[in-house]
């Protein structure tokens, strides 16, 4: 019987090998990513609910029948009778003691957009990229260019990344597309059911609304909401980068297909000749699939802060 040729490795198809891996470690049932599921099932658990409280506190500072008086008179005066804006961006603050023991404020914003300012990440798209990045994925597009190439902004392909997602969440447009395609942004700013009535102008930092203790609090949790999503997605990239950087070496140094079969294989991912087109060679392996399997099995047993991070998210879901 004639002995099958053994398929040889090159780039394209080490490419094609690490994609399979990825795709793996980034399924929905990974730890990492059930987290992150958990976020953004916390998020909006929590949005309409903050939209409600929201409508509660500055319809006691700003009545609605007083809404009401101000259109009525920009009916009949135009912007002489006063000013009204359909906001979904408010600013809350309760007043508080600083560490002197002088009074003090504490100031919040809530954002039901798809931009908010988020500690650390203000003007950021870093929560669009963090609440699509499985749609995106679908699209070819790659929500993680800031994370894997943060180092490297001068680099033109993060550039070209980040043009690319802009462009598919609308943060960029250009006067060619089809503009009967609407957008994540446009579809979040265009959703009144998020926005509210306020006396005054468009610019949300003019008004500050006071509030208790306890709904100050409740904000803040909304907010964390925005930031968790963001802090999980961040942590898929981590823990998957983590392994490809690993999987990289090995790969590298495979020459045949079948190595790379071996080490997929005790690791549980399915991995076919079908998925490769064509062959050429390289350099002679020097890492074992038996050593390389044991770099990226899960052995590690998370923290005591990971558990109760997973168990305040599985909470906030089922409330």
């Amino acid at each position: 019987m004639q002995k099958q040729k053994r398929i040889t490795l090159n780039a394209e198809k080490r490419k094609t090998i690490e994609n399979v891996f990825q795709s793996h470690w980034e399924r929905e049932d990974s730890p990492v990513v059930r987290e992150w599921t958990q976020a953004k099932n916390s998020y909006d658990t929590m949005k309409p609910k903050v939209l409600e409280l929201a409508n509660n506190v500055i319809r006691s500072h700003q009545p609605q029948e007083d809404v009401d008086t101000i259109r009525s008179m920009i009916q009949k005066y135009d912007r002489s009778g006063g000013e009204l804006y359909h906001d979904n961006c408010f600013n809350f603050q309760t007043p508080t003691i600083d560490d002197e023991g002088k009074e003090d404020t504490d100031e919040i914003n809530i954002d039901f957009t798809l931009k908010p300012r988020l500690s650390g990440y203000h003007g950021s798209s870093a929560f669009a990229r963090a609440y699509y990045r499985v749609e995106m994925k679908e699209k070819g597009l790659n929500p993680d260019y800031d994370l894997q190439w943060k180092e490297e902004k001068r680099n033109p392909r993060y550039y070209d990344h980040e043009s690319a997602c802009d462009k598919w969440l609308g943060f960029s447009n250009s006067s060619n597309e089809d503009k009967s395609i609407t957008k994540p942004k446009q579809e979040w700013e265009s959703d009144d059911s998020y926005k509210l009535w306020v006396i005054g102008s468009s610019y949300c930092h003019t008004r500050q609304f006071k509030v208790d203790e306890t709904t100050f609090e409740i904000f803040k949790m909304f907010r964390k909401s925005q930031e968790d999503l963001v802090r999980t997605h961040e942590k898929i990239f981590n823990y998957t980068d983590e392994k490809i950087k690993k999987l990289r070496l090995g790969l590298k140094s495979y020459r045949y297909f079948d190595q790379a079969k071996a080490l997929a294989d005790k690791l549980g991912i399915a991995l076919n000749e079908s998925i490769l087109n064509e062959s050429s060679s390289m350099a002679l392996s020097v890492y074992s699939p038996e050593n390389l399997a044991s770099l990226l099995e899960d052995k590690v047993e998370m923290t005591r802060e990971e558990k109760i991070a997973y168990f305040k998210a599985q909470q906030q879901s089922v409330n």
